[in-house]
């Protein structure tokens, strides 16, 4: 199966160990991601503003990158798009849906006369969904190592929940994570902070708030007894592994836990080469591997 995939500019960069291990998994599964041809940044976040056609122009373009593969012949039969990031999935599937106002769309598609005009007819998903789809009993099947005893909390974040229009799941009580990490054979540990935003782009200019944020969004689940957190966001994922740094200066009783990308999980899981794991490039502020060696996972 092969589906037409966008990475967008962190899985190029500070979440390359995130692409890894998600390609290696998605080809485990019978599934071939293929790489849009020439896409640019998603822009990062959608206008709020229902007259701001511009900021939509950029993930618009994207989406004609994938409308386009039909006629090459790599194409998917239901014009999926996968994502791997929340926000680009968020930026993305936000573009899409404001491209249902035909005006809009027209006015939009003037801007890039340089461009196939868009449709409107891809269907922009986020990998996690992708994985529902296939079914857990699927998934189940090609875990070789399960993840017994390793306590693993979610962390959703915001922009792949919400707002109900976008989200892929129950926004205030999301469970497609934790019956993933089930599947995988973890102890799920709950963190009602699970939804909570990890602080996002403010990571540039105010790194005391996402501080305080990773705080917040680690504490519980670390006092609940939680070894490791599983974000499907790399963006969360750099902000509650990186930003510990900070967080520990300004709150003493942060004790330091492993961050991980849900799909490098899967990789260990599904008893992949080590290279799949994505920890061993120097991305991970805190090491998943001691405590996944002394789980005799690694």
């Amino acid at each position: 199966m092969r589906i037409p995939y966008y990475p967008g500019c962190a899985m190029k960069t500070a979440a390359k160990n995130c692409e890894i291990s998600a390609i290696a998994v998605a080809r485990k599964l019978g599934i071939e991601l293929y790489e849009l041809p020439r896409w640019n940044c998603c822009g990062v976040f959608p206008s709020l503003a229902n007259d701001d056609l511009m900021r939509h122009v950029a993930p618009i373009r994207n989406l004609i990158r994938a409308q386009e593969l039909k006629k090459t012949g790599i194409k998917d039969d239901e014009n999926r798009l996968i994502t791997l990031c929340s926000m680009c999935f968020h930026t993305l599937k936000e573009a899409n849906l404001f491209s249902k106002d035909k005006e809009k769309l027209m006015k939009i598609n003037t801007f890039m006369d340089r461009e196939t005009n868009y449709e409107g007819k891809i269907k922009v998903l986020s990998f996690l969904e992708v994985l529902k789809e296939i079914g857990y009993e699927r998934i189940s099947k090609e875990v070789t190592t399960p993840l017994k005893g390793l306590a693993v909390s979610p962390y959703y974040g915001c922009l792949i929940i919400r707002p109900r229009e976008i989200g892929i799941d129950q926004p205030k009580n999301p469970t497609i994570l934790e019956e993933l990490l089930k599947t995988l054979g973890a102890e799920v540990i709950d963190n009602p902070c699970k939804i909570q935003c990890c602080g996002s782009y403010h990571t540039v200019d105010n790194k005391p708030l996402v501080a305080k944020l990773t705080y917040e969004n680690l504490i519980y689940p670390i006092n609940n007894g939680a070894e490791i957190i599983a974000t499907c966001c790399p963006l969360c994922f750099f902000n509650l592994d990186s930003r510990q740094k900070e967080a520990k200066e300004l709150f003493r009783d942060l004790v330091e836990i492993p961050i991980v990308y849900y799909p490098q999980l899967m990789a260990i899981a599904f008893g992949l080469e080590e290279k799949y794991f994505g920890l061993d490039n120097g991305l991970h502020y805190v090491d998943p591997t001691p405590l996944l060696v002394a789980k005799n996972l690694i």
